[in-house]
């Protein structure tokens, strides 16, 4: 007779459990309906909402591979595109906390491979895309088709002796200084940029699941999510392209489940000390949007702190309100779609409750 009100609180227990299982999150069936150009029997995306640094949403949508049929889930890794800059940029800045390198060093002192006209670029202007170097993009043969790396890239930067402004006069976004960046954390910390970015970021906060990766090197991503466009009318895989193998500016592999962890970091100490997460997010001039200020890989936009990603088969974003703790990203494999718009809608959901 005395075990019954146990058995009874038990019971009630589990039935409360159930109950919250089935609980939808908040606003489910408005955001469903606004990532259902996702969903289906197409190239998905996968959809995280955190709120006072909690996940309220982590779902995926569609398919990560479609030859394959597996649907794209919160475990499901994207290529970043340019979503890798913030990583980069934070590997500077581990650096500069190290005390191995200051932001006002020129960059021909750990690439002297550039040439003289290149003198007057410093570690700051690389980061906030106010070098003046020429666009890597643009010195790539037009009958290139094996995928070039990043040694490459700086091979090309360095054939050129001219800038379209001197540095520190405007803003011009640079891809190739992003793959200097990533080369000049190689030679400061003697280590790979994809163990470097391993050891100091992605294992301290549990981001067991990101990586750097180059197209046949190195560990595969797991749950990997393959890249789409629409071409006359069919999903065909477009996975890689010939600057696919770069990396400082582009090469990481992620998942949602460890960008809420990387979201929850930007907030402490336990990477970026208060001073490095100051510099990342502060304005820096000149700009050349009106509307967009940029920091270090990070865009300053209101409220917001954000960046986009695109390469051939990926769209993706991360928006951060960090007054309201409010933070959403999306991350799909598919070429059409801009997700920013849709995620700054998901966001302003949240930012009133």
């Amino acid at each position: 007779m005395t075990r019954k009100p146990f058995v009874f609180l038990a019971l009630a227990w589990l039935s409360f459990a159930a109950a919250a299982a089935q609980t939808p999150a908040p606003h489910q069936a408005q955001i469903d309906a606004l990532m259902s150009r996702y969903a289906g029997d197409v190239p998905g995306a996968s959809l995280l909402v955190v709120k006072d640094g909690k996940t309220v949403i982590a779902r995926g949508y569609g398919y990560a591979n479609m030859e394959e049929h597996t649907k794209a889930g919160p475990e499901t890794n994207y290529r970043l595109a340019s979503v890798t800059k913030q990583f980069t940029a934070a590997s500077i800045l581990l650096l500069k906390q190290d005390g191995k390198l200051k932001l006002t060093d020129p960059v021909r002192k750990y690439l002297p491979e550039l040439p003289a006209s290149d003198d007057k670029i410093t570690i700051e202007n690389l980061l906030t895309h106010t070098s003046g170097l020429v666009d890597y993009e643009d010195l790539i043969p037009s009958t290139q088709t094996a995928q070039i790396d990043d040694n490459d890239v700086l091979r090309m930067i360095a054939s050129q002796d001219r800038l379209y402004f001197q540095p520190g006069s405007a803003h011009r976004y640079s891809n190739g200084g992003y793959v200097l960046l990533g080369l000049i954390v190689q030679r400061v910390s003697g280590m790979d940029l994809a163990d470097f970015m391993k050891q100091r970021i992605f294992k301290p906060l549990g981001m067991n699941h990101t990586l750097m990766y180059e197209h046949h090197r190195g560990p595969k991503p797991a749950n990997r999510a393959y890249g789409y466009s629409l071409i006359d009318g069919k999903w065909t895989r477009t996975d890689q392209s010939v600057t696919s193998a770069t990396r400082g500016d582009g090469g990481i592999y992620s998942n949602i489940e460890d960008f809420a962890k990387w979201d929850a970091a930007l907030y402490t100490d336990k990477l970026l000390d208060a001073d490095s997460r100051k510099l990342a997010f502060t304005p820096k001039d000149p700009i050349a949007d009106p509307d967009t200020d940029y920091g270090f890989g990070w865009r300053l936009s209101g409220d917001t702190e954000w960046h986009s990603g695109e390469s051939q088969g990926f769209r993706n974003v991360i928006i951060r309100w960090p007054k309201q703790h409010v933070t959403v990203v999306i991350l799909s494999n598919r070429n059409h779609f801009k997700p920013y718009p849709l995620a700054l809608t998901i966001g302003e959901l949240f930012l009133a409750h």
